[in-house]
């Protein structure tokens, strides 16, 4: 049956006035141009609830029973990567035969939707504790603390590493306009590794390794960018040293260059990239690097220094600032990752 054309509120008091007036339904039909029928209806709503209004209406019924959706709410609670197709299945054996779509539904009026997985490293339960400790022992320690700390890191930077991530506006016979385009290559155009550092003052040096580093390798980068970084920062005495626990940077022989050139070292937990604030930098400089453009390896690595070298003082100072608020993150998800 097609849909009845609604009167408009003005119609509907027009009728109630004349129905006080004494006029019969369908009197006042005639008058209109309107159905008895419909002239009695909007007066009995009137008599009943004293407005002609139109009331906010039930809609369908669920085909999900309340004990229905409790039943797949739970399901995905217990087991996330639950499919549609599962928990119509589910329904299904209990008697109830609903689509993908009801199921998606359902769960968005329960306030979830379907997302990605986020990849996150792998923590064991020596992990969660070590991080949980470290978040413990310096949640209270204060923010001219963290200014000291000379945060260190190495990253893969890809020639066209966010390049498939990216959209444009176009119009639809414009596809294959030069800038509506993403040039790639066979097997993704290549690499460059980088070491880099900051500290809430700045950044530090931004240095390519070149080759697989090994311990040597890596003793003469600290020799060659971090120490002159501390000095150019102007760090003064009482600054900290923050590395992860790669096994090049724990080696005897970098424990015992460290300690030579007298560098107090944060003790670290291992797995903790999102303890690392040079991980925001590292993302902010690949998006920089894709609004470049470079075309190849030697224009990569120019285009990383350089755009390294822009970012400003104030954006590493904010991240510092902030670290606080790391660790009670760590302490609210029990010492497993964050979203930082």
């Amino acid at each position: 049956m097609a849909k009845t054309r609604e009167l408009c509120k003005d119609i509907r008091d027009k009728i109630v006035d004349l129905h006080k007036a004494g006029m019969g339904y369908r009197t006042i039909g005639k008058q209109l141009g309107e159905k008895a029928t419909t002239v009695g209806a909007i007066i009995r709503k009137w008599k009943k609830f004293k407005m002609t209004v139109n009331l906010p209406r039930s809609g369908a019924p669920c085909k999900i029973s309340p004990r229905g959706a409790s039943m797949i709410m739970r399901k995905v609670r217990d087991q996330p990567r639950t499919t549609r197709q599962d928990l119509v299945n589910d329904l299904k054996r209990a008697g109830t035969t609903v689509s993908k779509k009801t199921i998606s539904n359902t769960l968005r009026r329960h306030g979830l939707k379907s997302c990605s997985a986020r990849k996150v490293p792998l923590l064991k339960p020596a992990h969660v504790q070590a991080r949980l400790k470290f978040a413990n022992d310096h949640l209270d320690d204060p923010e001219e603390e963290w200014e000291k700390v000379m945060w260190s890191d190495e990253t893969k930077i890809e020639l066209f590493g966010l390049n498939s991530t990216r959209s444009v506006w176009r119009k639809k016979k414009d596809e294959y306009n030069p800038k509506n385009t993403i040039p790639t290559v066979k097997h993704g155009g290549g690499n460059i590794i980088l070491w880099g550092c900051f500290s809430a003052k700045g950044t530090g040096r931004l240095h390519r390794i070149e080759g697989r580093m090994d311990g040597a390798m890596y003793r003469e980068i600290l020799a060659n960018n971090l120490l002159p970084s501390v000095r150019a920062l102007k760090m003064g005495r009482g600054w900290v040293f923050q590395h992860d626990n790669d096994p090049k940077h724990t080696a005897r022989a970098t424990k015992e260059w460290l300690r030579k050139k007298h560098l107090k070292v944060l003790e670290w937990p291992s797995q903790s990239p999102d303890l690392n604030p040079i991980e925001n930098l590292w993302s902010l400089l690949k998006v920089r690097i894709a609004q470049r453009q470079p075309r190849n390896l030697k224009d990569l690595e120019k285009v990383c220094m350089e755009e390294w070298a822009k970012i400003p003082a104030a954006v590493c100072a904010n991240l510092v600032k902030n670290y606080r608020k790391r660790m009670i993150s760590v302490i609210a998800n029990k010492g497993f990752c964050t979203k930082y």
